[in-house]
């Protein structure tokens, strides 16, 4: 797992190949086994692989989100806030998870929030969704994950600029 961390970068370029149906397969089961709280899988997930659509995420919100339009595939992380509180950290769990997955299967990824933040013509990016995809009020969304065949192989950040300052440890002594 380590190993796999140590090479995760977020990707916004991606070469023209789809995703093919067995990658996507894996990608929605491993954030199907996410964890959760109380085990209440709060979570759905819109897999998103026409262009079109994909040109309509990608102008889901002012800024950050243009890359999707070159993106062969996107996963659409909500959340049903009746079903748990905490739907958002279940969500970003998942969405994590997501992530990590496709980069065990050569794959790129950047995440796009998309809970409060704003389209250019100030509507919330959530109701842009929820206009696009006709989600019910009951169902939030929390982020998009842009996902691909990386076009460029980015080297894993550097051990040595980690945050370790911020890494406290507590210990008893008697």
């Amino acid at each position: 797992m380590l190993e796999l961390l140590q090479g995760r970068r977020s990707i916004r370029r991606f070469v023209d190949r789809p995703v093919e149906a067995g990658k996507i397969e894996a990608l929605i089961e491993a954030a199907l086994r996410s964890p959760s709280s109380r085990g209440r899988q709060p979570w759905s997930f819109i897999v998103v692989s026409d262009d079109r659509t994909l040109r309509e995420l990608s102008l889901a919100k002012a800024q950050g989100s243009t890359f999707l339009a070159g993106a062969p595939l996107a996963v659409v992380v909500a959340g049903d806030c009746t079903i748990s509180d905490v739907w958002i950290e279940d969500c970003s769990i998942a969405a994590i998870i997501l992530q990590l997955e496709a980069q065990s299967l050569g794959l790129g990824s950047c995440w796009v929030q998309i809970r409060d933040r704003f389209h250019a013509d100030g509507r919330s990016s959530e109701e842009v969704l929820r206009q696009l995809f006709g989600l019910p009020d009951h169902l939030r969304v929390l982020s998009i994950i842009g996902l691909g065949y990386p076009a460029d192989r980015l080297p894993g950040h550097a051990t040595e600029k980690l945050p370790f300052d911020r890494v406290h440890f507590h210990e008893i002594h008697d």
